[in-house]
């Protein structure tokens, strides 16, 4: 089946959704395909995600679309629900490939989708760019045609480990004096923040007195919060995807839990300000993009224009933050877009050569990749809820504020 097409009837495309409306115009079409979580415990994440995507797609198409040796070409996605299974992303997977004929794909959401996924887009060599999966065990599995615009996980939290550290000394205290609660999900993304933050633990001498996991369902931590009551640590550091995150500031707030330095990832995707309030302040996120940094490329703009355009076209963030899930997904259709104009061809394996080649700066950040497919050009940032804000603390180089500690 070739990936050039025409719409036709919507029972052409099956059960598929389908990222533009169908038309009668005869324009040609480049097909991209995804499982996503639209359903189960990623949905939330997995619909940023998908808005990433379309939002880069209309955008991308609206200029005029990709030129590819010199025929213009428009930009669609054929998306499935994974139900944040991985079972079930795998299954879609090779439905999108061996079925659908797709032979480009955008990631899904999660470590641990991506991680089901990537065998099969690797068994049948069609290049994935991924924005979702930031586990390093995704990375040293050998895969030629897997590539991620993001950060990889172990760099999720390492600032906060620094932070505390610099705190200590700031009272006088060494670092080794500190003493870590960690709990985190039983997923491959959240373990491997857990081995960054062991590991950078580990090289300050530092005390971990709390290492737990995340209840599957990922909807009660009290056990773990009861600990952190008695135990009284300096850190406590929280990952558990978006519902991980709410359930954390929430119970924080209902046991009425103090901690000087509390660091959670996925913040802003759990809108922890607007579900909490006050409770939110204080807390510590893990950011792979803000739209506050200075970043930005010839069609995006800058971080804050990508912020204010991705809001104008979907007014329901208006009173959020655009989270970074969204902005990756973005990044990664636009790595797509330069890759066939760099290649000149619609041939896979000349794609996946040029996708290995970039070298860009985007709205996003660098986006360089290693020879194992991971982000290089790009680090990771560290923002603190200050009054309802989040604002940028660390590393020093990216910080807009000053850090606020203890928590308030």
């Amino acid at each position: 089946m070739s990936v050039i097409t025409k719409f036709t009837t919507a029972a052409a495309l099956g059960a598929a959704l389908v990222s533009m409306p169908l038309s009668a115009s005869a324009e040609e079409f480049i097909t991209l395909g995804s499982a996503i979580s639209l359903t189960g415990k990623y949905s939330t994440n997995g619909l940023h995600a998908q808005n990433g995507y379309d939002f880069a797609i209309k955008k991308i198409n609206d200029a005029g679309g990709v030129d590819v040796g010199g025929t213009k070409y428009k930009l669609r996605v054929i998306y499935y629900d994974d139900e944040s299974t991985p079972a079930r992303g795998a299954q879609l997977a090779e439905r999108l490939i061996a079925q659908d004929g797709v032979q480009y794909m955008l990631g899904p959401y999660s470590s641990g989708l991506t991680k089901a996924i990537a065998p099969v887009t690797e068994k049948y060599q069609i290049p994935m760019v991924e924005a979702e999966g930031a586990s390093r065990s995704l990375f040293n599995k050998g895969y030629k045609y897997l590539f991620a615009v993001l950060s990889t996980s172990e760099q999720y939290l390492a600032s906060a480990i620094d932070l505390a550290a610099g705190m200590a000394e700031r009272e006088g205290k060494s670092p080794s004096d500190v003493k870590i609660a960690m709990a985190f999900e039983n997923d491959p993304f959240s373990l491997d923040v857990r081995a960054g933050v062991a590991d950078d633990a580990a090289k300050y001498g530092m005390q971990i007195v709390v290492d737990d996991k995340l209840p599957r369902d990922l909807s009660d931590m009290s056990a773990t919060l009861t600990k952190v009551k008695a135990l009284k640590p300096d850190l406590l550091v929280v990952s558990g995807h978006s519902k991980g995150a709410a359930t954390a500031v929430r119970q924080i707030g209902e046991m009425g839990i103090s901690v000087p330095m509390l660091a959670v990832t996925h913040c802003e995707a759990a809108d922890v300000t607007g579900k909490f309030g006050d409770t939110a302040n204080g807390i510590l996120c893990s950011t792979q993009w803000a739209e506050t940094l200075t970043y930005e490329d010839p069609f995006f703009g800058s971080a804050a224009n990508y912020n204010e355009e991705f809001k104008a076209a979907y007014p329901e963030y208006a009173d959020k933050k655009v989270p970074y899930q969204t902005a990756q997904a973005s990044a990664a259709v636009w790595v797509f877009k330069d890759a066939f104009e760099r290649a000149g061809t619609l041939d896979k394996e000349a794609l996946r050569d040029a996708i290995a080649e970039t070298d860009l700066m985007t709205f996003y950040g660098g986006i360089k990749f290693s020879a194992a497919g991971n982000n290089v050009a790009k680090p990771m940032v560290l923002r603190q809820i200050q009054d309802g804000i989040y604002n940028v603390v660390a590393p020093p180089e990216f910080a807009s504020h000053e850090l606020q500690w203890p928590r308030p």
